[in-house]
């Protein structure tokens, strides 16, 4: 990646800017496989779905070694801000960890953010000191709402989890990236190497995704596109694109001589 080119997230810093899932795999060889192969430092675990008490089954935990990522617990599968607090408030206890991507889903059919009760738990978290990051919507006043109650990220979604739909609204985010004091960080949607550029393109701070690499025929092949596409698009951001015109520009040049050879 970039040389001192880094991503601060509360008291963590990373050189990644790929946070990767680790639900939907095949067998859980088959997601180290692909963790290891996108370059990722953060890697994303819902409490709700990992058994954090038996220690004599199996488990991911098993699979993801503590000194290569640093785990990030999610609220996956609450709906409700309560559930999400209880969530993290596990995690903490089972794992040592004070910091969370908030996820306080409205409904099980769209998978969509529900404003309220995320405001609501991330209010909660906020006060007993947990570093959040923040999954919502791609409204640039929700999010702005989001990063003011105390978010660490705000994590505007690309489109609804799990649709592979790519960016819908780019519009939207790169307002978001324009107003915002936090990393952005887009979440959810992403289907291949090219959506997770045009994030990048756009500005964001990193993009977090699962089913994209997880369930694509060679999660492993994904998970490095998915790494180059971080890194291409962060450089094409930082080196600053030409601006779209209506009519072609020549790339010669109209005046001047050029000298005969001799």
């Amino acid at each position: 990646m970039l040389e001192n080119d880094t991503l601060k997230l509360g008291p963590y810093e990373f050189t990644s800017r790929l946070i990767v899932g680790t639900g939907k795999y095949e067998t859980f060889p088959l997601m180290a496989e692909a963790l290891e192969a996108s370059g990722c430092q953060v890697v994303t675990v819902a409490v709700r779905r990992v058994n954090l008490s038996d220690k004599s089954k199996e488990s991911l935990l098993d699979y993801i070694d503590p000194k290569r990522y640093t785990i990030l617990p999610n609220t996956a599968g609450c709906f409700n801000a309560e559930d999400a607090v209880r969530a993290a408030r596990l995690s903490r206890e089972a794992l040592g960890i004070e910091w969370v991507k908030l996820e306080v889903l409205a409904d099980p059919e769209t998978l969509l953010p529900d404003p309220i009760e995320t405001l609501k738990g991330l209010e909660a978290l906020v006060k007993e000191g947990f570093t959040v990051l923040a999954y919502t919507g791609d409204d640039p006043i929700m999010a702005k709402r989001v990063e003011e109650a105390g978010a660490t990220s705000v994590m505007p979604l690309g489109s609804p989890i799990g649709s592979g739909q790519g960016i819908l609204n780019p519009a939207n985010i790169r307002l978001i990236i324009e107003r915002a004091r936090v990393p952005i960080i887009v979440d959810a949607g992403v289907g291949t190497a090219s959506d997770t550029a045009i994030a990048m393109e756009l500005g964001a701070d990193g993009v977090l995704l699962n089913t994209g690499v997880a369930k694509a025929k060679d999660p492993a092949k994904m998970a490095r596109a998915m790494r180059s596409a971080i890194e291409a698009g962060r450089l094409a951001y930082l080196a600053g694109r030409i601006p779209k015109r209506t009519l072609g520009a020549p790339s010669s040049p109209t005046e001047g001589t050029i000298a005969p050879s001799p």
